[in-house]
């Protein structure tokens, strides 16, 4: 299994962004290797049970995971994305913090089958995206709720 770990901080309160980022649609603007992601029941209210297809690129080859909302709560969101291949986990906490949120972002990825040959591989382009994730994130952030006041970007 591969887990990569980063922390960021907003400036912007803690239920805007969990709102935000419930809508696992919005992965097209913070998730860097996401090209298209669509609810898979348009217009249903997002809560716990909600399923998304998210179509990605890695390392050169597009894949289908679909994604379930498995938790949702004031601090944390849980999508567990799954393919013949790959099950994937995001995992989001939420802590306010200085006038902000600390925003944590886990992400574990087992591979199946003959793909788990490939686990050792594949740990550096995980924590290369993990970077990306947290360059992305908070500027989609704040290109979607605003500016929030100044603070720290990465803790």
């Amino acid at each position: 299994m591969i887990k990569v770990e980063r922390v960021m901080y907003s400036g912007r309160p803690r239920d805007e962004i969990v709102a935000y980022m419930a809508d696992f649609s919005h992965a097209e603007q913070w998730d860097p290797g996401t090209i298209n992601c669509r609810p898979l029941s348009a217009g249903a209210p997002v809560g716990v049970g909600t399923k998304w297809l998210n179509v990605s690129s890695f390392r050169g080859r597009r894949t289908e995971l679909r994604y379930e909302l498995t938790r949702m709560s004031d601090d944390r969101l849980t999508f567990v994305g799954r393919n013949k291949t790959a099950t994937s986990t995001d995992d989001l906490r939420f802590e306010p913090h200085s006038g902000g949120t600390r925003i944590t972002y886990r992400a574990h990825v087992e591979f199946h089958g003959i793909a788990r040959l490939a686990t050792p591989l594949l740990k550096g382009e995980f924590e290369r995206l993990g970077d990306e994730v947290s360059e992305q994130l908070p500027a989609a952030l704040q290109q979607a709720l605003g500016p929030s006041a100044p603070g720290p970007q990465q803790l």
